[in-house]
């Protein structure tokens, strides 16, 4: 078992790397929480594979456990499941001395994160994560969100979990494009840090390569991540640096209509931008770096959306538009990110040009 230690201002918390800890959910969560009633959020893809598990394990342990399912996909991240799911708690009689289990990838996490901030003003959270992107990225460092009228994330807040854990064998139950799509992430973290972390994806070429290097991308996804949340929890400063690839992926995402998985258009986008902001001189070698990277494994590097002239609109509505200006991110070299200020006009100037 492998700890990882998450501080921030005002929490600490563990992330547990451990192969069969789902079987040990119980034993885990104990040594965080005593006695409560759980309320345990998943979706219809992972309840049938994992929710009879970990059920049985918290009941074992003396917990009691009420399960609210939604159906997968990012359009349950709504105000309707929040409302939905905010009452059945409340009938429940769940209060704040309760705990929310996010058992589920990243739509799963996201949605019961924000429940669990703003149920009855904050209760406390454990994670989950059964995909590959929530394992090495959206599990950590506090953001939880819903959409409202196809705007991504747009009503949210930064609430740390109690406690991560991660089983690395969940991620044999996924398919092809679901373990693919997460990886996308991995890329992105391993591109910022450089390194020993980028040595290492330079060595993955395909699915069972993800597979086979799973609990080491983990743990380097999650190392580098913690390192950078726990220096800017909120986000006011060196924690932008991870957007790389999400103000355009974004976009291509909600142009996308679900077609395009999250990791999907994270893909498109880190090349993108890259194209467009990458220094001249050194442009060429970081788009090659990180389309191979990427397309070999088989995730999108382009996609007709980029010409879309509703693409600018959708990135108007990023929450990290400021007064018509936003933090771009990219890469002078793998290893060496730069932030950017560029209003929002240049960047439709320069999206038309380049396409």
């Amino acid at each position: 078992m492998e700890t990882i230690k998450i501080r921030t201002a005002n929490e600490e918390y563990p992330v547990i790397i451990q192969r069969g800890a789902i079987k040990n959910v119980a034993k885990l969560i104990s040594l965080v929480w005593n006695y409560r009633k759980i309320k345990i959020i998943t979706d219809d893809n992972v309840n049938p594979i994992y929710l009879d598990i970990v059920k049985k394990s918290l009941l074992n342990k003396g917990f009691k456990v009420f399960v609210s399912t939604i159906e997968h996909g990012e359009k349950s991240k709504s105000l309707t499941n929040l409302e939905l799911i905010t009452n059945e708690m409340a009938n429940e009689k769940f209060n704040r001395s309760d705990g929310v289990i996010a058992l589920g990838g990243g739509v799963v996490g996201d949605l019961a994160g924000f429940i669990s901030a703003t149920y009855m003003r904050g209760i406390d959270l454990i994670q989950i994560p059964t995909s590959f992107l929530s394992q090495v990225d959206s599990s950590v460092g506090g953001k939880t969100a819903v959409d409202l009228n196809h705007i991504k994330n747009i009503i949210g807040s930064f609430h740390q979990p109690k406690m991560v854990i991660i089983d690395p064998n969940t991620l044999n139950t996924l398919t092809v494009r679901n373990l693919v799509e997460g990886y996308a992430e991995t890329v992105k973290c391993a591109a910022l840090a450089g390194g020993k972390f980028w040595r290492l994806v330079s060595g993955v070429n395909s699915y069972n390569d993800i597979i086979n290097n799973a609990d080491q991308l983990i743990h380097f996804s999650i190392t580098f991540k913690a390192n950078i949340v726990m220096n800017d929890e909120k986000e006011s400063g060196i924690r932008q640096i991870l957007n790389l690839g999400h103000t355009i992926g974004h976009g291509v995402e909600e142009l996308s209509n679900g077609d395009l998985m999250h990791g999907e258009a994270v893909s498109i986008g880190l090349i993108k931008i890259s194209e467009l902001f990458s220094n001249p001189k050194d442009k060429a070698k970081v788009v090659d770096q990180l389309s191979k990277r990427l397309s070999n494994v088989g995730l999108p590097i382009t996609s007709d959306l980029l010409t879309s002239p509703d693409l600018i609109n959708k990135i108007k509505n990023d929450k990290k538009n400021h007064n018509g200006y936003l933090n771009i991110i990219y890469l002078s070299e793998i290893g060496k990110a730069v932030i950017k200020k560029v209003s929002i006009d240049e960047l439709n100037l320069m999206l038309n040009e380049k396409s």
